[in-house]
């Protein structure tokens, strides 16, 4: 049974609410585990230097410890483990989906806190007969490289969570991982949805943006297809309540294009950040407008993102990721990340520092720019600015493939007036 103390209410209906919640996983030695040769098999373009990315990641989770509630996957885990069914359960069912069931006593024998670090950090294999002697494989679970993008995990979506059905295996334990917590850790009781009813369908945080209590976009393309959002619409149409799904086409190449959130974010009410070669351009890429009321359903094509969001009630004033005068500087800044900010509150929002042209076309629409490291070292009142973004380093961060929007899981946010 769940406590019934110290509970966290979970809601989001807006990407822009001001933030109450949200869960990180400060990157640890599992990216350190990882070298040129299995980079690419980890989702990686290159390999990470942990100490210059644990500089720059510490900028992002101080001023977010300074805004708002943090929350650690690994401290939330190793709670979750106490539960001795819950740990047998989530131990079995991780060694089973990764053909290591031989190494299942072993773990649960272990104490929660070395566990823990076991299931993100991974287990060494033991060349203990021949044919592991022989392997190629240097552990029998893999390290969790990818886990401090915990955005692409799970989603909340009003008062429940998605959790994620991840393209690629080797990212399949982080969400049982996730899902493990948001069902049985003592301070949250939510509903959870998973999306294991169908093999072939996929989603993943990255694409899911809340944009209002009535309205969802999703992106579909290298790791999310429309499977996942045909049982989309069939749990929103078992909610009984008026719904919009907004689905964008994405390339399914270059690797920069992964998810919505690397072309498209919202920053305020009003204002979003777009990649323009993808989401304003028609007849490139398709935008479509699934609308749910009463069981009943409306698909229909629209001329693009903020025409059909126009229409729905929601109109958007575009900053151009790269500014929009060269294309190529657009591509350059698209790569790093430039379009992927994340929102602290309605204009307060988090982002690259290396993305000049991004950040100078920010300034030129009334955002002031404030230096992270400002806030850590308390040199700032956020309070006396209006619309804003901070800067953090992400020269070594960027090279893992995201930005601060893949970073942070946001559980909380007050409701927009």
């Amino acid at each position: 049974m769940k406590s019934q103390q110290n509970k966290f209410e979970v809601t989001i209906t807006s990407e822009v609410g001001e933030l109450e919640g949200v869960i990180l996983h400060t990157p640890g030695l599992e990216i350190e585990n990882m070298t040129p040769g299995n980079a690419e098999r980890a989702l990686y373009s290159d390999v990470l230097n942990l100490s210059v990315a644990s500089m720059e990641y510490d900028e992002l989770r101080i001023v977010l410890e300074k805004t708002t509630g943090v929350f650690q996957v690994k401290t939330l885990l190793e709670q979750v483990l106490h539960n001795a069914k819950v740990k047998t359960s989530l131990v079995e069912k991780i060694c089973r989906n990764e053909n290591a069931m031989e190494i299942c006593p072993d773990l649960l024998a272990l104490k929660d806190k070395d566990l823990c670090r076991c299931l993100l950090e991974g287990v060494l294999m033991k060349k203990d007969n021949l044919s592991r002697f022989l392997s190629n494989e240097r552990y029998t679970l893999r390290p969790l490289h990818n886990f401090f993008f915990t955005r692409d995990l799970a989603v909340v979506i009003n008062d429940w969570i998605l959790i994620s059905r991840m393209a690629n295996k080797v990212r399949s334990r982080e969400a049982k991982i996730m899902e493990a917590i948001f069902d049985y850790h003592p301070m949250f009781s939510v509903k959870t949805l998973d999306m294991q009813s169908l093999e072939t369908a996929n989603i993943e945080g990255g694409d899911v943006l809340v944009a209002r209590e009535d309205i969802i976009i999703v992106g579909i393309g290298a790791r999310s297809n429309p499977e996942a959002v045909d049982l989309l619409v069939e749990h929103f149409k078992s909610l009984k309540k008026p719904q919009h799904i907004l689905v964008q086409e994405l390339p399914l190449t270059p690797e920069s294009f992964i998810h919505l959130d690397m072309v498209f974010t919202l920053l305020d009410r009003d204002i979003c950040m777009i990649y323009d070669p993808v989401i304003m351009q028609p007849n490139r890429y398709k935008t479509v407008l699934i609308s749910i009321d009463n069981g009943q359903v409306k698909i229909g094509e629209e001329h693009n993102l903020l025409s059909a969001l126009e229409k729905l009630g929601m109109p958007l004033n575009p900053v151009f990721c790269g500014g929009n005068s060269d294309s190529w500087v657009q591509e350059r800044e698209q790569w790093h990340s430039g379009a992927n900010f994340f929102a602290i509150g309605p204009g307060r929002i988090i982002g690259y520092r290396r993305n000049i042209n991004t950040i100078e076309e920010l300034d030129r629409k009334g955002f002031s720019i404030i230096d992270a490291t400002d806030v850590v070292n308390n040199k700032v009142d956020l309070n006396k600015y209006g619309k804003y973004v901070i800067t953090i380093d992400g020269s070594e961060l960027a090279r893992g493939g995201g930005g601060c929007r893949c970073m942070t899981m946001p559980i909380r946010r007050k409701p927009l007036t």
